[in-house]
């Protein structure tokens, strides 16, 4: 009689408890999505990260915000910006992703570690080297990348001297040169402010590179072919500054076609300004090669393939 009655309670009990639910499990997946997102400010670009398309992305971040229970992004015609949750989300996001590359590299390719010189010039170091080395860092966490940014032929005599493992260099297309790996083939246009009237100021004033550089020299022969008048109005090596002067419209300025931005137009013929030839992208790799500079060097191989895919 007891017995009974206790159970009676324990039983009744048991029905007041509030039952919990399990905690919902974060996919590596789902997380690389909104971390590409909460990066690039914007789901397409996001999804081409991803190798997604645009709708499985937007299905990913619902999906992620259902379990969290929270709204990650403000969203708006052009772009998308993170939550007070969403900020929150991503430092745990980038620590969970970082720890399960580290693990599962330290089984796929333990043996992996040492330091790989790499030189490119400053616009392949500005624009694309951070991305190529964010990705290699996540799946090579043993080896360090030291990175030289110079002109194409400076990097190449650090390279015959040894002071370099890997190079990446701006080539002439024409005469074709015989050293390196051409990794990519790029056009050049002129870019300008968009609405800009720098184009058609007499003389042109251009935007240019120091001595030395292949892009400098091919404006200036086209230029002088098509009897153009022109004065450099800007100087500089550096490509931050090239593009700030393009965007004040103080000049216009020799691009790689891939480097033009929404704020820029592409001139051409129309615009009285002549046809540009274009370049190669080469890799030179030291005499020797380690392993380490193996893994750097098919990383950049395949960033670089990747790039001419989505072209």
């Amino acid at each position: 009689m007891i017995c009974i009655y206790g159970s009676e309670i324990l039983k009744d009990n048991l029905m007041t408890v509030p039952l919990r639910r399990p905690v919902p499990l974060l996919e590596n997946d789902v997380l690389r999505t909104f971390v590409a997102i909460a990066e690039t400010g914007n789901f397409s670009t996001a999804a081409q990260a991803v190798h997604r398309t645009p709708s499985a992305v937007s299905m990913q971040i619902k999906k992620l915000e259902e379990q969290l229970g929270a709204v990650l992004f403000l969203r708006d015609a052009r772009s998308v910006s993170l939550t007070a949750q969403g900020e929150m989300l991503l430092s745990y996001a980038r620590n969970m992703l970082a720890l399960s590359n580290e693990a599962v590299s330290r089984f796929i390719m333990p043996e992996l570690s040492g330091v790989v010189r790499l030189g490119a010039p400053d616009d392949i170091g500005e624009r694309l080297l951070p991305r190529i080395l964010k990705s290699f860092s996540q799946t090579h966490p043993g080896i360090m990348v030291d990175v030289v940014v110079d002109m194409s032929l400076a990097l190449k005599r650090r390279l015959e001297e040894q002071r370099l493992d890997l190079a990446l260099i701006n080539c002439a297309t024409r005469p074709f040169p015989t050293e390196g790996e051409v990794i990519y083939t790029e056009r050049l246009v002129w870019a300008g402010a968009k609405g800009g009237t720098a184009h058609r100021r007499d003389p042109l004033p251009i935007s240019i590179w120091e001595e030395g550089c292949i892009w400098r020299s091919d404006a200036i022969a086209q230029l002088q072919q098509n009897k153009r008048d022109y004065r450099v109005a800007f100087l500089s090596a550096h490509t931050m500054a090239q593009r700030a002067a393009i965007l004040s419209d103080l000049a216009v300025a020799p691009f790689p076609r891939s480097y033009v931005t929404e704020e820029m137009a592409i001139l051409g013929q129309k615009d009285g300004l002549p046809e540009l030839t274009t370049f190669d992208i080469r890799l030179l790799t030291a005499r020797q090669l380690t392993d380490p500079m193996k893994a750097v060097a098919d990383s950049i191989r395949y960033a670089f393939s990747d790039m001419a895919l989505a072209a």
